[in-house]
């Protein structure tokens, strides 16, 4: 059978992986997926979900067992030949997400792998597009507005990961010059605005499972603050804005920041997660400068469920310019929507699934 495109992915099995495949799939599309050795089962049985829910051939997926942070990626010589022969577009979502990543673990994946797969990348005879999954935390300790044209700062990090996803941000960004390349920066991204589904609790879940545990209580003290903002994204909206824009011509070259244009403080996240749980609003708010100090102390996160390591992002002054994204995906009627409209959704899946796999 003859293929449309064929396109090259990182980071399958994953949760936005998962999803960008199942929206992209078609009779004509053909798929190399790179998956790691332990994740091949998983693989598997997500290939032939995607394969089911979209009847699309099972045999337009192939599962390529490989690393990123391997020499070629790690894969054996006769598929490579294949691939590098047959791909036309390239989607890089592979890294290391955790807050708290050690220094070496973090360069191996972030950087030193997006290094191995933009060079991968050069080597693509019949390349359409590389379409790269970096961040908005890409502006580290940044304040203010931070501009989808902006990249280059030195204003430090809060860990490594905002580190080395900012320098494979800067090495993909050169690749501009020479090959049709689209950045896409995600804010934090969350459940399905629909569904409420997802595949992790953390980020804004350690408030709602906070405000679970004890609702008429909890919710009378207001532990957010007016000042800041956390830029929530739905991963629908993601996997939407990625799915169009990668086969939009205007799109070649730009930096887009997937993120909501009219974010909620944390004070007002906090109040729509407790009005889903009681109808009413939080009573008080203390001092940020108090809040901040109780969150960073050993026993805070024993009673939150709140990392140390996630602390700072509940206090983030930045503000993410999305004027880029917004001009591009609004011929397509793709938008962000607000938390304010999903928030009951991502509760009563929280509530119907209090455990993930």
């Amino acid at each position: 059978m003859s293929f449309s495109e064929t396109i090259f992915l990182t980071g399958f099995p994953g949760f936005i992986a998962e999803r960008l495949v199942a929206r992209l799939a078609k009779a004509d599309v053909q798929f190399y997926l790179l998956v790691q050795k332990s994740f091949v089962e998983k693989a598997k049985d997500a290939v032939e979900k995607i394969a089911r829910n979209t009847q699309t051939p099972l045999e337009n997926f192939a599962l390529i067992e490989g690393d990123i942070t391997l020499d070629n990626l790690g894969i054996s010589a006769s598929d490579l030949d294949i691939v590098r022969r047959e791909t036309t577009d390239v989607f890089h979502l592979a890294a290391i997400y955790d807050l708290a990543v050690q220094k070496d673990l973090a360069y191996r994946v972030n950087v030193e792998g997006t290094r191995n797969v933009n060079e991968f990348v050069k080597t693509l005879p019949g390349l359409r597009r590389y379409n790269y999954v970096s961040t908005c935390y890409i502006a580290g300790k940044r304040g203010g507005e931070i501009l989808e044209t902006e990249l280059v700062h030195d204003a430090g990090f809060r860990n490594y990961y905002e580190e080395t996803k900012y320098l494979a941000e800067l090495e993909t960004e050169e690749l501009k010059k020479d090959f049709p390349v689209t950045i896409f920066r995600p804010s934090v991204v969350v459940g399905d605005s629909k569904t409420g589904e997802t595949a992790k609790y953390d980020g804004i879940y350690y408030l709602i499972l906070y405000l679970q545990k004890f609702p008429s209580v909890f919710r009378l003290i207001n532990v957010g603050n007016k000042d800041v903002k956390l830029n929530l994204v739905p991963v629908d909206f993601v996997v939407e804005g990625m799915a169009v824009l990668s086969k939009d011509k205007e799109s070649i070259g730009k930096t887009v920041a997937l993120a909501d244009p009219a974010p909620l403080n944390t004070e007002e996240l906090f109040d729509e997660i407790a009005k889903v749980f009681t109808g009413k609003e939080s009573v008080i708010t203390p001092p940020a400068t108090l809040l901040e100090k109780f969150m960073n102390t050993p026993f805070s996160s024993e009673i939150s469920g709140l990392p140390n390591s996630a602390v700072p992002y509940f206090h983030v002054k930045q503000n993410y310019d999305t004027k880029v994204g917004e001009t591009l995906l609004k011929p397509y009627n793709v938008s962000c929507p607000n938390f304010r409209e999903y928030v009951a959704n991502l509760i009563r899946f929280v509530e119907e699934n209090p455990k993930l796999d």
